[in-house]
């Protein structure tokens, strides 16, 4: 099930609501995703970049977490997100890892790069990223 919406121009992005942000940067993770053969045998390291849109204000008032997006306990569910049932294209990968992140009601939106620096390409690369940018649906 598909609890989230693409975002559209800059009026109607992320900062249409509150403006509090979480960020979990370089979420090493293990998966077999790809086209070819070889990356579903062999698997390959992808990195997770998030950007969660939040409100804090009741967890700042209160300074309890379940007031607010448990990143350590997120971290952990988009990890193993990542590490089962292989996919072919890293942008169904980044639509999954958004779903994850958007289950929790208190993420109003999440921007989620996945990164693959492994890719099969044969020329001199640093990095391929796919970033997305979902919220909730209303």
């Amino acid at each position: 099930m598909n609890h989230t919406e693409p975002l559209g121009g800059p009026t109607d992005g992320p900062l249409s609501g509150p403006s509090d942000e979480i960020q979990i940067a370089g979420l090493e993770c293990f998966g077999h995703h790809g086209v070819f053969d070889h990356e579903r045998r062999e698997g390959q390291n992808f990195i997770i970049d998030l950007v969660i849109g939040t409100d804090s204000r009741k967890a700042a008032a209160t300074d309890d977490l379940h007031d607010t997006v448990d990143y350590g306990s997120l971290a952990m569910a988009v990890k193993t997100s990542v590490e089962r049932d292989p996919v072919d294209l890293i942008e169904t990968l980044a639509q999954r890892i958004a779903d994850v992140c958007l289950a929790d009601t208190r993420a109003h939106w999440v921007r989620v790069t996945v990164h693959k620096p492994g890719a099969p390409i044969e020329a001199t690369f640093k990095d391929v990223t796919m970033t997305i940018t979902r919220r909730q649906s209303t």
